[in-house]
């Protein structure tokens, strides 16, 4: 009975450090989204006709965790939201587990977390579709690039996609990647946790790895524009190389911050996930629409210019009919 007490207790500690231990660029409100939220003891996820949740390939519920792929090769699994998230601000926490036999560099390949606008769709990035229209975020435990050598793996990286870039599994996804860290969170002996915050067209991501309950910055990147009404899930996939990718908890907080009219201008909605000024193929931002009085002036010039050329070419076809006539007589 102690040593539970003791647990107890030292899980109550590791829930505040996490709730404060994250850096705040502002204060903000944070409320629980539980129809977005996934933890134990998993109640009805993977149920046809009820819960909030959709398991698929080879995902399994656990009474501990929701393990997406087992230990063994060419498995795929994941798990999916069924309700469409329309918040403009929030943060997703990720309490997760990788570990297995191999030895490092022996094993993989990773998982995904996702939010997207298509959901349950397999596919080759870490066992979800490619040209996904979103955000993925991906803890990459293998490397497949052969000759890099700064890269220490496992890396944890950043992907904005709107429809048109591929995933490139051979060089582990460098050309479109928005940035990312080193982790190395494999066949730990203590939690390990993630948090993705989307906070005024901002995309932030930090780890919490080491055991010291604190918040370590991994990717920070301003201008991401991500639409509402997609989809949160995650996903793992083994080749010929293999772990136990397990999923504790996904808990996703609404955030509650305060706008300039500048910003409020700024933040508007968007339809296709891009990121300003990110020199990628397919990537570039959309043009601003023209204001009213814009597109006033440009008629308007324009229906002087062939007025303007319509007086001239009178003009210089009566002038040429009057030396015809001359010519004439």
């Amino acid at each position: 009975m102690a040593a539970a007490g003791r647990w107890r207790a030292g899980l109550a500690l590791l829930v505040v450090a996490l709730r404060l231990g994250a850096p705040r660029a502002e204060q903000t409100e944070e409320h629980l989204k539980r129809e977005h939220s996934l933890s134990k003891p998993y109640q009805g996820v993977g149920s046809a006709s009820s819960g909030l949740w959709d398991l698929q390939g080879n995902a399994m519920v656990m009474t501990q965790y929701i393990r997406l792929t087992p230990d063994v090769q060419s498995k795929r699994g994941a798990v999916w939201n069924r309700v469409p998230c329309y918040l403009r601000d929030w943060e997703m926490q990720v309490h997760f587990k990788i570990h297995g036999q191999g030895k490092k560099n022996l094993n993989g390949d990773g998982f995904a977390i996702w939010y997207t606008k298509d959901r349950m769709q397999p596919g080759p990035v870490f066992g979800s579709k490619d040209n996904f229209l979103g955000l993925g975020v991906f803890v990459d435990t293998y490397p497949n690039e052969e000759k890099q050598q700064e890269r220490v793996f496992p890396y944890i990286s950043a992907m904005v996609n709107n429809g048109s870039l591929t995933y490139d599994h051979d060089r582990d996804g460098r050309p479109t990647e928005l940035g990312g860290c080193t982790a190395m969170v494999r066949n730990l002996n203590h939690d390990t946790f993630l948090v993705i915050r989307y906070v005024k067209r901002r995309l932030t991501v930090m780890i919490d790895i080491d055991g010291k309950h604190e918040w370590r910055d991994c990717i920070d990147v301003p201008g991401v524009r991500l639409p509402r009404g997609y989809y949160f899930g995650t996903s793992s996939v083994t080749g010929d190389l293999s772990d136990n990718h397990d999923i504790i908890s996904l808990k996703l907080y609404q955030l509650t911050v305060e706008r300039t009219p500048e910003e409020e201008k700024r933040d508007r909605e968007v339809f296709l996930p891009v990121v300003d000024n990110l020199k990628l193929p397919g990537m570039e931002a959309p043009l601003e629409p023209m204001s009213g009085l814009a597109l006033f002036l440009i008629v308007f010039f324009s229906l002087v210019a062939v007025v303007f050329a319509v007086v001239i070419g009178v003009i210089v076809y009566n002038k040429w009919q009057e030396q015809s006539r001359k010519h004439f007589y």
